[in-house]
């Protein structure tokens, strides 16, 4: 008798094994192909929108802006994060793939260009003589559009980078979630 029960308890867990053997493998199967389908290549419509009107209104005040980043596929993100660990380079970023804004199309950086066409990273640049840093002066207009400024975090500080979450967390986005293509 209690060789069948242990027999019985050891078939019964195989069969439960498998079940959620064949569910795990459905549901990760499942998950990919979602990541796949619903992960953007561009820029979102409205931060595409808003990119274009930061960078003309920061003209309308003298500052010549170029942006140097938008969206960043995950092979992208994982070589800048890279950057100062295994590879050459500063560290940049601390997010790896699937971690950044970028990589949902919902953020942008930019830099200062000057009339010979170099571009420099140089916040406390007064180009435009208003006895203003341009740098801040961007970052004013971009926060004035809706975007949210590196340079206001309090860990890291990521001047260059402006993002829209519309509300969404990384971890939201990661799960699938994403914002409607138009202002309400």
């Amino acid at each position: 008798m209690k060789n069948t029960k242990t027999a019985f308890s050891i078939l019964f867990l195989l069969v439960l094994g498998g079940f959620l053997f064949i569910w795990l493998e459905k549901e990760l199967a499942f998950r990919e192909e979602l990541e796949q389908r619903t992960l953007p290549t561009g820029l979102h419509p409205i931060v595409e929108e808003k990119r274009d009107l930061l960078v003309a209104q920061a003209a309308e005040i003298g500052i010549d802006i170029l942006i140097t980043d938008g969206y960043r596929s995950p092979e992208e993100q994982d070589g800048l994060h890279s950057q100062g660990r295994s590879s050459s380079g500063s560290i940049v970023t601390y997010a790896e793939a699937g971690e950044s804004y970028h990589n949902y199309g919902l953020a942008i950086d930019y830099a200062l260009r000057l009339d010979d066409g170099s571009v420099v990273w140089d916040i406390e640049r007064d180009g435009n003589g208003n006895g203003e840093s341009d740098w801040f002066e961007v970052a004013a207009i971009g926060k004035n559009l809706g975007f949210d400024w590196g340079g206001d975090w309090q860990r890291f500080k990521d001047y260059p980078h402006l993002e829209m979450t519309f509300g969404l967390s990384i971890r939201e986005l990661q799960q699938g979630w994403r914002p409607e293509d138009k202002m309400e």
